[in-house]
């Protein structure tokens, strides 16, 4: 299991205000992803991902410190418990792939994610050159 990216979480009540400044801080002009889970966006440019809408529907989202990005989520599972974290919300599918929620030992919460194949080649396509990247 491997890392691919982590992303820096933000929270805003409107993806038009927060983007223009997104786009210049990382050179992008588009974002990576972009989708809503219910009433909030969510908008990954660079390695900031954007949860953008009204704040009793943002805070739903804020318990998790950081999304990170990895290749095998359930061999990440299995390290965790081994790891004594505690899975707080078990692995569901979501548009770009699955995820789940662990605590850590010592308390802080992250988002994990692995992509959709399609996804990972094309926001990281220099994973599916390397030896162990994707077929």
């Amino acid at each position: 299991m491997s890392i691919l990216k982590t992303y820096a979480r933000l929270y805003a009540d409107s993806v038009e205000q927060s983007l223009p400044l997104l786009q210049q801080l990382t050179g992008s002009t588009e974002p990576d992803l972009r989708f809503t889970d219910g009433e909030v966006e969510l908008v990954g440019i660079g390695d900031f991902l954007l949860f953008a809408g009204p704040p009793e529907e943002r805070a739903k989202h804020m318990h998790g410190s950081a999304t990170v990005v990895v290749t095998d989520l359930d061999e990440l599972m299995a390290t965790l418990i081994a790891a004594n974290a505690v899975i707080t919300e078990a692995a569901t599918p979501a548009p770009t792939g699955r995820y789940l929620y662990a605590r850590h030992v010592g308390g802080p919460e992250v988002e994990y994610v692995e992509w959709k194949p399609d996804l990972v080649q094309r926001i990281i396509p220099q994973w599916s050159r390397e030896p162990g990247g994707p077929a």
